[in-house]
């Protein structure tokens, strides 16, 4: 989704300082995906840029969890992919009795792609074929066991079809690498860094989706999206593979002060080419592609951040 970033010169990137100084932390997920990477850079451009304030990148089970720490404040901003943020906020799915009303959106940063990753000499090239194997569904809380159940249970697949294994991302790579595990799933933005290291010791195959597993798919969660993993991705990859996206969005709690929230949004859009240079999932970092993909209210110093730079802010996505 390349689109227009309403740009501006990084040298008229100007921060005003904060009233006191301020330890903010944001919450990423394990080291082996694109979260870490992508709050470790936006930790430092703080750091690097708004004067009062310094930032650290927190290492956690990723989404589900990222949305319990935003609500209790033990973090000041967090990725999380859409579905479990719209989730959390409107209280159904996963969080039906649990709602969290006091989530707001900074931006929507990157779509993950929905990855599932076998060996080259495997005999799985399906979902259907899943059954009766051993499969990791994501590490516990994260939003890759969310999309992996939701995929699977669209297309007539339960856990009861296969022996689920709830590894991160680089304990799925390792199992996949020893033979422990016959396949496993990734939602994160591609490519990633433990796939990439599994396929230059391993031959990989990734499998793809049929357009009507992924016409269930989205039935089933409307933030899905069809998406093309490019042919070269990976080592190996010689062809494009069909899979579904969900956008990942950077959330903070209701409560966040209005100053700091649109400095941080500020920082975002406005030198995004630093987060580009950390991860290339970046290039997606666009304000078109925040007002197609949020899916709960953004904050509103983010709304005066938009309003500044005259974009067109959807209805929906004003508090």
């Amino acid at each position: 989704m390349r689109a227009l970033k309403y740009a501006v010169a990084a040298s008229l990137l100007v921060t005003a300082p904060m009233a006191a100084a301020q330890q903010l932390s944001i919450a990423t997920g394990g080291t082996g995906g694109v979260y870490y990477p992508i709050g470790g850079g936006f930790a430092e451009m703080i750091n690097d840029n708004i004067e009062g304030a310094s930032a650290t990148a927190e290492v956690t089970g990723a989404s589900v969890e990222n949305m319990g720490l935003i609500m209790r404040g033990d973090a000041d901003l967090a990725l999380a992919l859409a579905d479990t943020v719209y989730q959390a906020w409107s209280g159904t799915g996963d969080f039906e009795g649990r709602q969290i009303e006091n989530i707001r959106a900074l931006a929507s940063v990157y779509p993950n792609a929905v990855q599932l990753v076998t060996l080259a000499d495997s005999d799985v090239h399906s979902l259907a074929d899943l059954e009766g194997k051993r499969v990791s569904v994501g590490a516990p809380g994260s939003g890759t066991e969310l999309n992996a159940r939701a995929l699977l249970e669209a297309n007539g697949i339960s856990y009861d079809d296969f022996t689920p294994q709830r590894l991160n991302f680089n304990e799925t790579a390792d199992a996949i690498r020893d033979g422990d595990i016959d396949a496993g799933f990734w939602s994160v933005g591609p490519p990633t860094s433990s796939i990439l290291n599994l396929a230059a010791t391993r031959d990989i195959r990734l499998i793809g989706f049929s357009d009507e597993e992924v016409a269930n798919a989205r039935e089933a969660e409307p933030v899905f999206a069809a998406y093309e993993l490019r042919a070269g991705m990976y080592d190996g990859m010689d062809e494009a593979v069909q899979t579904i996206s969900i956008p990942n969005v950077l959330v903070v709690n209701s409560d966040m002060d209005e100053e700091l929230a649109y400095q941080l949004t500020k920082l975002l859009f406005e030198r995004t080419d630093d987060l580009i240079a950390v991860h290339p999932a970046a290039n997606d970092t666009t304000v078109e592609f925040t007002m197609e993909s949020t899916p709960v209210p953004l904050h509103p110093g983010a709304i005066r951040y938009f309003e500044e730079i005259e974009a067109e802010i959807p209805d929906d996505l004003r508090p």
